[in-house]
């Protein structure tokens, strides 16, 4: 087995092995592809050949997609791609496995951006062909110092083949690098495709952001007053999961479509200085900076609980709460500031709990969103890792998404688990309405 790795505890690995087995049941895309792929020849596997550098969140349902990759025929490379997000058992399980993984539960900056250098490179000369980020953290590094590198050579192998992004927040990094010049290798956004965005941003965040918040701090949820900054999937998700809990939902907006969209729904949309003096819990969701900033914080009720379910930590601005408020660690992750109230006269202090350091809420104090869902995010990412690697030279270096056909493929994979029978339409109905029998359903342009 290989020492090629840094992990919190490698005695982990059997309990990390069976929560694995646990959630492959749950993730039927996955364990479709490698039946539709892997027939048992080594020669015949789409991905062989493939040196994967990944960097994406290290927990149970990454595992099963690293598995699968490494059915297909990939060599991989792995680290996390938050601080704060690894299940230290599932770590132990793909080191078990004699996989290089860089990534435990509390990791510091600068580890994370030695594992940044670990991924790419080791002393037996490994180096990626193929890139598959979660954030645009190791497309940036591999960009910015190994930029004359990274163009591919089919004769010698070596370079990038292509890079697939999970996130919102990578895909823009993406987008400016290619509007910059600076992105030499085709790139699939798998964040766009249908069954990604409008699944695990959505329906994965419904489940996950109450789920972290009650294993954070125990709240009663009902009755509260919960404010979500920023309405696209993810903020829709997270509002979905605090009104069903019995929160009263405020929304605040800088898009009047989004807005428009949160009113229908049934939400208040404030503005976002005359919502966070009402809530109980704020979550931030926008994928921007500075969302609640330093005078927001003494405006906020007593025991006001923050916490931010967007990639980055910059929504928030912990920074400052750290340097000028005395902190009260009350368990791992979950802190308490004492800030100066500027609502009332005089001279009064109140508490702000901030969860997950700012970081991934449901990630941070809970383990994310469940495998079902994550398993459509990941058979998107196979299927662009297998379509970069056979077909790169049929993509220029831009941003692409993944074909519509792909996208219903993956859905259709997942609804036999779901017992789900879909009607088939006749030849007249098919060419009534301008598609083939088979799919695809929908334009390009359809918004579901």
């Amino acid at each position: 087995m290989t020492t090629d790795y840094k992990i919190k505890d490698l005695s982990l690995s059997e309990w990390g092995r069976k929560e694995v087995d646990l959630a492959k049941f749950e993730m039927p895309g996955l364990s479709s592809v490698i039946s539709k792929y892997n027939t048992g020849v080594a020669a015949e596997l789409p991905l062989k050949g493939a040196r994967i550098a990944g960097c994406l969140h290290m927990t149970i349902q990454t595992a099963v997609l690293i598995d699968a990759l490494v059915a297909l025929g990939a060599e991989v490379r792995w680290m996390t791609c938050n601080i704060y997000s690894t299940h230290d058992h599932a770590a132990a399980y793909i080191a078990s496995k004699g996989i290089p993984v860089f990534a435990w539960e509390g990791m510091t900056e600068a580890d994370y951006q030695q594992g940044l250098e670990f991924v790419v490179n080791d002393k037996n000369g490994f180096w990626p062909n193929m890139v598959l980020d979660d954030g645009g953290d190791l497309t940036k590094h591999l960009i910015e110092n190994y930029k004359d590198n990274l163009k591919y050579d089919p004769e010698t192998n070596t370079g990038i083949r292509g890079i697939s992004e999970e996130t919102t927040t990578g895909v823009l990094r993406l987008k400016e690098f290619e509007k910059s010049g600076l992105l030499s290798v085709p790139a699939i956004n798998v964040n766009d495709s249908v069954t990604k965005a409008k699944f695990d941003n959505k329906y994965g965040c419904r489940e996950s952001c109450v789920d972290a918040i009650r294993r954070a701090t125990d709240i009663m949820m009902a009755g509260k007053v919960a404010v979500v900054c920023g309405y696209g999937d993810v903020g829709k998700g997270s509002a979905a999961s605090l009104s069903a809990a019995g929160c009263r939902v405020i929304v605040t907006e800088i898009d009047p479509i989004c807005a428009l969209q949160a009113c229908m729904d049934g939400y208040q949309v404030m503005e976002v200085n005359d919502a966070v003096c009402e809530g109980d819990i704020i979550v931030t969701a926008t994928g921007n900076c500075d969302v609640i900033h330093p005078k927001h914080f003494g405006w906020m009720k007593d025991n006001a609980i923050i916490c931010n379910i967007g990639h980055f930590d910059n929504e928030i601005c912990v920074e400052w709460l750290n340097e000028k408020c005395e902190r009260t660690n009350i368990k791992p992750l979950v802190d308490m500031y004492k800030v100066k109230d500027t609502r009332q006269f005089g001279v009064r202090y109140k508490n702000i709990i901030l969860l997950a350091q700012g970081r991934l809420v449901n990630l941070g104090c809970a383990t994310g969103h469940p495998s079902f869902v994550m398993s459509c995010s990941f058979t998107n990412q196979v299927l662009a890792q297998i379509e970069l690697w056979k077909n790169s030279e049929d993509y220029e270096n831009k941003v692409y998404v993944l074909p519509k056909n792909l996208d219903e493929e993956v859905a259709r994979l997942h609804l036999r688990h779901l017992n789900a029978e879909l009607t088939t339409l006749t030849a007249k109905q098919a060419n009534y309405i301008g598609v083939e029998i088979g799919g695809p359903y929908k334009s390009d342009d359809y918004r579901y």
